[in-house]
């Protein structure tokens, strides 16, 4: 896998960053944020979860699929649980289209 390096991660959750770094996505050069505003994370290559509204001002938004059995949601998960259910890492290139009438 190829480190995203000086990504910015947005996440409250420290284990996921610990996670990020144990399978190569990330390294000590990442900077980590809980709430992202567009000043943020406008034109940078972001990891986390954002809404489209922010992942379209991106360079690039990767996020980690969890497939988090419903009982664990809310919660936090131990390095253990984010090997047992996180997926593959997707990166994205995300755009914002007009609207167009008729």
């Amino acid at each position: 896998m190829q480190v995203i390096e000086n990504a910015l991660v947005v996440t409250r959750h420290r284990n996921l960053t610990t996670y990020l770094k144990s399978i190569g996505l990330i390294d000590d050069t990442a900077i980590v944020i809980e709430h992202a505003s567009v000043e943020d994370i406008k034109g940078k290559d972001v990891v986390g979860v954002l809404p489209h509204s922010l992942s379209c001002l991106t360079n690039s938004f990767t996020e980690l699929p969890l497939m988090i059995p419903p009982e664990l949601r809310g919660q936090e998960l131990s390095i253990e649980d984010l090997k047992a259910y996180a997926s593959e890492p997707k990166c994205y290139k995300v755009r914002s289209i007009p609207l167009t009438s008729g």
